[in-house]
């Protein structure tokens, strides 16, 4: 199993989430986070003053999928997310060891 960690724009959301389900994914976790990679932030008037803004909004999506299902996964993400402009995220690709659904007791896939 992988932990596909996705960093998204917010406007991304609803097209990563849909191109999941699309994919047969059932669950996802979502958070809103903040931070910046190499752009290093950006500058924003406000009423005629700059302000420097060091950590832009993100949307953090955690989603874990069978192995078989990766690549497709990431694809899918890739694809929702693109805009081609700076900031477009990051997706993250991590080992999952098992998985427990706590209701169940049910481990590895079955919990997923």
């Amino acid at each position: 199993m992988k932990l596909l960690k996705c960093v998204v724009r917010p406007s991304a959301l609803e097209e990563v989430k849909e191109a999941l389900r699309q994919l047969g994914v059932m669950g996802m976790t979502v958070s809103e986070v903040k931070g910046f990679g190499r752009q290093k932030g950006h500058k924003e008037v406000y009423r005629g003053a700059e302000y420097n803004i060091d950590f832009t909004p993100k949307i953090e999506i955690d989603v874990v999928v069978a192995n078989e299902l990766s690549e497709q996964a990431v694809s899918a993400i890739r694809d929702a997310a693109l805009s081609g402009r700076i900031g477009d995220g990051k997706i993250f690709i991590l080992s999952v060891e098992d998985v427990v659904r706590i209701r169940t007791g049910e481990t590895g896939e079955a919990a997923i």
